[in-house]
């Protein structure tokens, strides 16, 4: 009966050494890092502090699907092959999203450039309405139709050229 509990004991920790088979390194930022992943490319080995037991624990974080072994022959993980076509996949959908968020923009600039055009027109057309000199009315909140002086037509030419400064382009 003991040499049952004492090779369940032992069972037990052979299958625990791997479950705590972890990485450990200092990312970019200085920060301790603990991973049952290997650690991403741009790490370098003096940045890694503690790496598993058993290679075969974790697959690389950079893509590859081999892993060296004790005896340094290749072991292929399974579903390796799986996790090319994931990456494909995922390049794929970067690309189509980046895409998407090139259309957007290009669509905005168009239509911000399309609103500029609008503005420099009907700001040249308000300012040749002021430079001809002819009476301008306005209609007030209240509804009454006043006309501009000419403080008030010096200030909104004021505002036209502005406003033809920025639009016109």
């Amino acid at each position: 009966m003991k040499i049952l509990h004492t090779l369940l004991f032992s069972m037990l920790v052979a299958t625990s050494a791997t479950a705590f088979a972890q990485w450990q390194w200092i990312d970019n930022d200085g920060h301790k890092v603990f991973s049952d992943r290997a650690p991403p490319a741009d790490i370098v080995d003096k940045n890694i502090l503690k790496r598993p037991a058993s290679r075969a624990v974790a697959p690389p974080s950079d893509g590859d699907t081999e892993q060296p072994t004790s005896a340094g022959a290749p072991v292929v993980l399974p579903g390796a092959a799986k996790a090319v076509g994931v990456d494909k996949e995922l390049e794929a959908r970067k690309k189509q999203a980046a895409e998407a968020e090139a259309a957007k923009r290009k669509a905005e600039e168009g239509r911000v450039t399309k609103a500029k055009v609008e503005n420099c027109a009907r700001a040249k057309q308000a300012k040749a309405s002021l430079d001809s000199g002819v009476r301008i009315s306005r209609t007030n909140a209240a509804g009454e139709r006043e006309f501009m002086d000419d403080s008030a037509k010096a200030t909104e030419l004021k505002r036209i050229q502005g406003i033809i400064a920025s639009d016109c382009q």
